[in-house]
């Protein structure tokens, strides 16, 4: 059995559900998929300022899964991905990364398209931070994440309209660039017929992949474990401890 840890780094627990469901609607049938809701930070995710603040729920939550073969960050800008993988002793995966190597082998020129105006420049960096710079382009269908699971709200006719702008500039795949838009793809794909990729069914391929050859994350340099030292305030729960003293207490 292969433990997935999917974690939303946002509080708003009928977003996990919807992640959840997607993971679970892909996975294979030796993968257990855990989706668990961050304890603390910001009840959606737009922006530089609402992903600082949910970093430090989403280390909380790896740290209390010592057990997952894997982990998923579920936002779409890979909050906290780096410093995720410097904490977690399993691999973990962002689903924008994972979103865009996978429509990059099924397509050349890529849509990202993401919910509020504000999320393309984030979104274009880490475009540019993955190498599809030349390749996929980034645009936003001006709709909230949390209108995303109200069914009044217009989002999803908002979405599709975007989504054919997209493909009239010359998009070949779509990449939906939210986690709350798990439930989508299948339905979007055969509107268009065109490829629609969700980076969380995307990154559990690639979790699954990476547990599957016992890859973990390097230790040598850029993810090298923190050095231990004091934190203080609010956040001195999190101080960096002796790594070999954290193995021990998560395998006893």
């Amino acid at each position: 059995m292969t433990r997935i840890l999917i974690v939303n780094p946002n509080t708003t627990a009928s977003m996990t559900e919807t992640i959840g469901a997607a993971a679970r609607a892909v996975a294979a049938s030796g993968t257990e998929i855990i989706a668990v809701t961050s304890a603390m930070g910001p009840v959606s995710i737009e922006g530089y300022y609402d992903e600082a603040f949910a970093v430090p729920g989403l280390i909380q939550a790896l740290m209390n899964a010592p057990d997952a073969d894997a982990a998923i960050v579920a936002c779409f800008d890979d909050t906290g991905l780096d410093a995720a993988r410097t904490a977690a002793r399993f691999p973990v995966v962002g689903i924008c990364e994972a979103a865009l190597v996978t429509a990059g082998q099924i397509a050349k020129r890529i849509a990202v398209v993401t919910t509020l105006p504000r999320s393309i420049v984030p979104l274009e960096e880490l475009v540019r931070r993955y190498g599809f710079a030349e390749r996929a382009q980034v645009t936003a269908c001006d709709v909230a994440v949390l209108d995303l699971d109200k069914p009044d709200s217009g989002a999803e006719a908002k979405l599709e309209a975007e989504i054919a702008r997209a493909l009239d500039k010359g998009a070949e795949a779509i990449v939906l660039g939210c986690a709350g838009m798990a439930d989508l793809p299948q339905k979007l794909s055969r509107k268009f017929g065109v490829p629609v990729v969700d980076g969380v069914a995307a990154a559990v391929k690639q979790a699954e992949a990476l547990a599957g050859l016992k890859l973990t994350t390097s230790r040598r340099g850029s993810y090298a474990s923190p050095g231990v030292k004091a934190y203080t305030g609010l956040l001195e729960k999190f101080a960096p401890s002796d790594p070999s003293l954290r193995a021990k207490r998560s395998n006893p």
